[in-house]
């Protein structure tokens, strides 16, 4: 018996070579251009589904898992999974998997191009060549190279921007709550505050977790260089917008560049509103940073693939909340895959059932994370298929599933 996915659905515009992919597979797809926000919509709209992708605006929260009953996997279509409440689908035995790295170059590219238009004041002295105005001076524009960058979160984006910054001649320092392997000749900072003190431009790169919200606000925005160049593509949460208003205004920070808020509209038809709009030393940018052709042609082939995987096969590699397996593909055999709780025994009761059943074992395969274990049992093609009802009758069984 072979069970695979029959229905997904993709939100926020995916990019349709996600799609593409689904369906080449075998699969039903449905698309929606925008995020789904309400839970009940969320949930309504994932009876029957059993993959959806998202990317930044939609909130898997625990009430939705709670309510989508034929679910078994989630595509992240982006880099942070804060979106998703991980346990939640952990618990249910819901597989979720994202693109940590396939939006990395192009993050990296827009801060580089906008710590070089900014330290240059090359906004400033284009809108006022739109007026008619000819200002041609030197007085604030400046090289980039020879100056004190800051990264603030040293992961796959900080790192990557390290060493690019470094080849650009900057001299680079970086604070993370991790220890990081360090790349090039950066540097890292004992605090946040000596970060901010020695630094000449700032620029965020942390994750979504909770300890990052209000990261950034009136005290150090005091503890900065007066004159400091400001940089968030990270998440809105984490930088309170109104303390970096009155540091722009009082020259404190003499400019930003700003591409995630604290509120952004659900989607394009929605007004945007934000107290650092209509300064002339401030880029704003609608949540772009990862958002070109290339990174989204990427996220989509990659995530679909994982995905599609996961079903066809049973690898998790690259979920971020199951234990990462690789598993090879065989022929004239059934796959059998258990999920379950991570406690004592289980593979013991798993391999009593086949015991019982005098079923042929070709190969198995475990392997636990801290709350579940992920089991992959191989079995000849003649069984009884009492041992399906009765390995997911052991207790702490989360979910069981025929592959093929």
């Amino acid at each position: 018996m072979k069970e695979l996915a029959q229905k997904v659905l993709l939100l926020e515009n995916v990019h349709p070579g996600a799609a593409a992919k689904f369906r080449e597979a075998g699969y039903t797809v449905a698309e929606l251009t925008q995020g789904v926000e309400e839970e009940d919509v969320l949930s309504s709209k994932l009876a029957g589904i059993s993959v959806v992708g998202i990317r930044s605006k939609t909130k898997v929260t625990a009430r939705v898992v709670a309510h989508a009953s034929r679910l078994d996997a989630i595509g992240a279509f982006c880099i942070g999974t804060d979106q998703i409440d991980l346990d939640a689908c952990t618990n249910k035995g819901i597989a979720v998997f994202n693109a940590p790295y396939s939006s990395t170059r192009s993050v990296v590219e827009l801060i580089l191009g906008e710590i070089i238009l900014l330290a240059r004041g090359v906004f400033g002295k284009s809108e006022k060549l739109h007026r008619g105005v000819w200002d041609k001076s030197a007085a604030g524009s400046n090289e980039i190279r020879g100056k004190k960058l800051g990264i603030v979160g040293y992961g796959k984006i900080g790192s990557q921007l390290s060493v690019l910054a470094e080849t650009l001649g900057m001299e680079v320092y970086f604070h993370d709550v991790e220890e990081k392997l360090i790349l090039g000749n950066a540097k890292k900072a004992a605090s946040l505050e000596q970060l901010f003190k020695t630094a000449d431009i700032i620029t965020l790169h942390v994750d979504g977790r909770s300890e990052n919200r209000n990261l950034i606000g009136r005290k150090e925005f005091a503890h900065m260089k007066r004159g400091a160049i400001f940089l968030n593509a990270s998440r809105g949460f984490v930088v309170d917008d109104q303390a970096l208003a009155e540091a722009l205004k009082t020259g404190k920070v003499r400019a930003a560049a700003i591409d995630v808020f604290p509120r952004e509209p659900r989607g394009n038809a929605e007004p945007f509103t934000s107290p650092l709009q209509g300064m002339e030393q401030v880029i704003l940018t609608p949540h772009v940073a990862g958002s070109t052709e290339e990174a989204q042609k990427d996220i989509g082939a990659f995530v679909s693939e994982r995905i599609i995987e996961y079903f066809q096969a049973g690898s998790t590699m690259y979920s971020v909340n199951f234990p990462n397996v690789q598993l090879p593909k065989i022929t004239n055999a059934h796959r059998l895959i258990h999920i379950h709780e991570n406690i004592p025994g289980m593979l013991a009761q798993i391999n009593k059932v086949f015991a019982r059943h005098k079923a042929n074992i070709l190969g198995q395969y475990l392997k636990t994370s801290q709350t579940i274990g992920y089991a992959i049992t191989d079995i000849s093609t003649a069984y009884n298929p009492k041992i399906r009802e009765e390995l997911k009758a052991i207790p702490h069984t989360i979910k069981f599933r025929v592959l093929y």
